[in-house]
């Protein structure tokens, strides 16, 4: 099954951020979207889980979700059943502070998927012992480094066990050495067969994780295509980018 945008335009009151846009790719990819500042990448990432509803298009996404738009409000069912298979992992981690690491990774699993504690608690101590964060599942947000928190981030959204995994800008203020574990742990995900959609300015980094590419400029994309792009781009506009 693809996942499916067409025609997708998106606008901050007059300002049209997102124009024309069409995609289609297989589940199980890892998606880049690359470009400039004020692109439309963080745009085009909302639509994905309908943090941003479009003006006009549609979408199939996760499990046959299918919605065309026309301006009008979506039913929050249908926002809620969607958001159920598409994760997403914010730039500011968006972790509550006041509950530890442990409290975190088990609040929406036992509140949305009516998980019992103990079930959830067992799958979180899997997953921090997988993402190499045990020592650190009775600490509070504000006590971890901000590599701790991007994989606390990370094991929060697989805790909901979604199909898609939407990334905002994963590596953002990270050194080096916590970019490349970060990037570790998307392709870990991908041999999982998790369908990833990651918004970054790095170059490098996309390299490493990325199995298609979309290159945007001023909400319009101008190429798109497999990981080749990056040694065959195929405009010039993505051919200057890759060489800044």
């Amino acid at each position: 099954m693809n996942i499916k945008l067409s025609h997708i335009n998106c606008f901050y009151g007059s300002h049209q951020a997102l124009h024309d846009i069409t995609i289609d790719f297989s589940l199980g990819e890892t998606l880049v979207l690359l470009g400039p500042s004020g692109a439309g990448k963080s745009s085009l990432l909302k639509v994905f889980n309908l943090l941003e509803i479009p003006a006009t298009g549609s979408m199939r996404i996760a499990n046959s979700f299918y919605t065309t738009f026309n301006g009008k409000a979506i039913d929050t069912n249908v926002i809620n059943s969607l958001r159920k298979n598409v994760g997403m992992v914010f730039q500011n981690y968006n972790l509550w502070p006041h509950l530890t690491v442990m409290e975190n990774l088990i609040e929406a699993p036992c509140q949305v998927l009516k998980l019992s504690k103990k079930v959830a608690t067992d799958k979180a101590l899997s997953l921090l012992a997988r993402l190499q964060l045990s020592a650190f599942a009775d600490r509070y947000p504000l006590h971890l480094s901000g590599g701790q928190q991007q994989r606390v981030a990370i094991a929060r959204a697989l805790m909901m066990e979604p199909k898609i995994l939407l990334f905002d800008e994963p590596t953002a203020a990270l050194d080096p050495e916590i970019t490349a574990q970060v990037a570790e742990i998307i392709k870990e995900l991908a041999d999982g067969g998790i369908t990833q959609i990651i918004v970054t300015h790095e170059v490098d980094f996309a390299r490493k994780v990325a199995s298609q590419v979309i290159y945007m400029e001023d909400g319009h994309i101008v190429e798109q295509g497999d990981a080749s792009c990056f040694s065959h781009p195929k405009t010039e506009q993505f051919k200057a980018y890759l060489s800044h």
